[in-house]
């Protein structure tokens, strides 16, 4: 039956079989088939080489790659014919933004109330910088694109109007060319700015196309007395707004740990350091830079006469029923001073040493190899930021018992531990750090807590401790944990004492971690394979992911962080390379064969693999000193 069905199908024609779909192609790329500036063959050979890479590119940037169009004969041609486009969809055609970036700012527009401009949300949620934006819009709309600050501009014409009317209306006349004024518009497509325009003018007016920051900044120049916010009382009160604004969302939005205030020629522009990232927040006038510093300096006790040097400062900010500690730094610059304010949370949940992040098998031989050790220094290591004050906070909180006793020196106390002597330095009365570790060793200590190693002195007191029976907690700053080794001895430490004394290193980062809102899985690339150093066999365990951006997450794809380790615990073969000078590699070598230490980039490479964070975070944050072991190696060296 099977075949006398078979036999009735009626057999399938060449033509009946269905053509494969024709690629659609973007208005540009239409225009320039139109203009014989490519041909059909050269397209099609763009496509089908878009289609065997695994992320794909725009047509267009594969064109002109392929050496088909140049920049200059792409820009005339789209200058000089209209394109019926929407500016987004051009964009994306350009290669200056994605598909997803530009639905990210689609949903942005509109939720933002008034109605913000696409340039606008593209620029203040830092998509595309205003300039690229301005670009495609002259060439999108056929105006000239105009530099007000590095043109020469009419003067005798600019005086004509008044300066307010320029800044409401964002516009600044250039100069008379064929009986017509050329004028720079923020928005050439505003009809009331165009009307406003005419109406002083009472000309013919030729549109030109500048960023909003270059005309305000040529008005700024060419009208030095031009206030165009309020004076007196009010203003004042306005910066001690913006100051507790700038500080109370920094605490609200929960994952802040520094805000930089930064003065640039042209605006004071303010950023948050979130999960590791500098990611932009406002931009201010410069005008109002010299009061805010002031502001700031007040609320810290710093000296507000003193603009020429740098300073410190400590505020403590309460905001509902959080208490958080701020540590100010005024750096001066060639536009102002530059204030960064890290933030610390004096309630911030103490965690255990098993919630830190560190894998089975690591995290038992940390325990009984470094921390249960009767005597010896456990160094924690890493760069600014990188979670050291956690971990070695979690390492007090496990020793911490009644048959105990552990004194500190930090700087400041970040977390208050009940049955702990805490000290916290403060240069101003001559509580030093030399003077307090002088100190520390007739506390009859058990466990001497130094929030830092600093210099030479502050090195070899932690020695000594550890030569008397003590057990020395604390943190220094190197790149890794062999780093942190050679960094001892630079600092004029015998090898031998350090061979002697030192128990063991962790060193580690943050990573961001995936957005567990909008999780996908991501298909490693061959430039992936590339960067790590190990081919796709090697790899082939994990299950990787990326975020595709919320707002959860505010588009990053990423939310939190997540703790990566390096944890060596010296035994005699690294005790005996140190003492031999070996160079780092060597150690480094040594470390890995005889202690089975996983790296930091191995350890990120395991935590991509298990979805947590990503590669490209990996190879972004992560030193690589040699190649990866596999993957299936890795797994069996943290007990999966």
């Amino acid at each position: 039956m099977a075949l006398e069905n078979k036999k009735k199908m009626p057999p399938r024609s060449k033509k009946q079989a269905t053509p494969p779909p024709a690629q659609p192609h973007g208005e540009v790329i239409k225009l320039l088939l139109r203009k014989k500036l490519l041909t059909e063959k050269q397209v099609e050979y763009a496509v089908r080489i878009n289609s065997k890479l695994k992320s794909t590119k725009p047509i267009l940037s594969i064109i002109k790659e392929l050496g088909y169009i140049d920049d200059r004969q792409l820009n005339d041609t789209i200058k000089n014919n209209t394109v019926s486009l929407r500016i987004g969809d051009l964009l994306v055609e350009l290669g200056l933004i994605t598909e997803k970036d530009l639905q990210i700012a689609l949903h942005m527009q509109s939720k933002s109330e008034p109605k913000a401009k696409l340039g606008e949300v593209l620029a203040a949620n830092n998509i595309l910088d205003e300039r690229k934006f301005i670009n495609a819009l002259s060439l999108q709309l056929g105006y000239e694109l105009v530099e007000p600050e590095f043109t020469d501009i009419d003067e005798t014409l600019v005086k004509k109007g008044p300066a307010n009317y320029y800044h409401s209306h964002a516009f600044i006349p250039i100069r008379i060319e064929r009986n017509k004024i050329l004028i720079a518009f923020a928005d050439p497509l505003d009809k009331f700015s165009q009307k406003a325009a005419q109406s002083i003018f009472k000309q013919k007016v030729l549109v030109g196309v500048a960023t909003k920051k270059s005309i305000i900044a040529t008005i700024e120049r060419l009208f030095p007395n031009f206030q165009p916010e309020k004076k007196g009382a009010k203003a004042e009160e306005s910066v001690v707004d913006i100051v507790n604004n700038i500080i109370i969302e920094s605490i609200e939005s929960g994952n802040v740990s520094d805000i930089h205030i930064e003065p640039l020629s042209d605006r004071l522009r303010i950023r948050y350091r979130t999960d590791g990232v500098l990611v932009p927040f406002k931009e201010y006038p410069i005008k109002i830079a010299p009061s805010l510093s002031s502001r700031i300096k007040v609320l810290c006790k710093a000296d507000i006469a003193e603009r020429r040097r740098h300073q410190d400062g400590r505020i403590l900010f309460v905001h509902g029923n959080i208490e958080m500690d701020l540590r100010v730094s005024f750096y001066v610059t060639v536009f102002g001073e530059k204030i960064v304010l890290r933030l610390l949370n004096r309630q911030n949940e103490l965690l255990g040493i098993e919630d830190i992040g560190m894998q089975r098998r690591i995290l038992k031989k940390f325990r009984e190899e470094g921390l249960e050790q009767p005597s010896g220094i456990i160094l924690v290591t890493g760069p600014t930021g990188s979670g050291k004050t956690t971990t070695v906070y979690s390492c007090i909180n496990y020793l911490n018992n009644i048959e105990t006793s552990i004194v500190t020196a930090e700087d400041p106390v970040e977390y208050v531990i009940e049955g702990i002597a805490q000290c916290s330095i403060d240069p101003k009365i001559n509580l030093t750090f030399e003077e307090t570790l002088r100190s520390v060793v007739r506390q009859d200590p058990d466990v001497i807590v130094i929030g830092e190693i600093r210099d030479g002195f502050s090195a070899d007191i932690a020695v000594q401790a550890a030569m008397t029976g003590h057990k020395v907690l604390t943190t220094f700053h190197t790149e890794d944990s062999v780093g942190c080794l050679l960094r001892l001895l630079n600092m004029k430490i015998d090898a031998f004492l350090i061979s002697s004394t030192v128990k063991c290193i962790v060193a580690q980062r943050l990573l961001r971690r995936v957005c567990p809102k909008c999780v996908m899985p991501y298909e490693l690339t061959a430039n992936d394979f590339l960067r790590i150093g190990l081919p796709p066999d090697g790899l082939k365990e994990g299950e990787y992911t990326k975020g595709r951006g919320c707002e959860y997450c505010r588009y990053t794809g990423y939310k939190g962080r997540v703790a990566i380790f390096e944890v060596l615990v010296l035994n005699e073969d690294v005790r005996d390379a140190l003492i031999q000078h070996m160079t780092s590699h060597q150690i480094r070598k040594v470390s890995i064969e005889s202690t089975d230490m996983l790296s930091l980039f191995e350890d990120g490479l395991y935590k991509a693999a298990q979805g947590m964070t990503t590669i490209s975070e990996v190879i972004r944050c992560l030193p690589k000193f040699q190649r990866p072991r596999t993957l299936e190696h890795i797994q069996r060296l943290v007990g999966e």
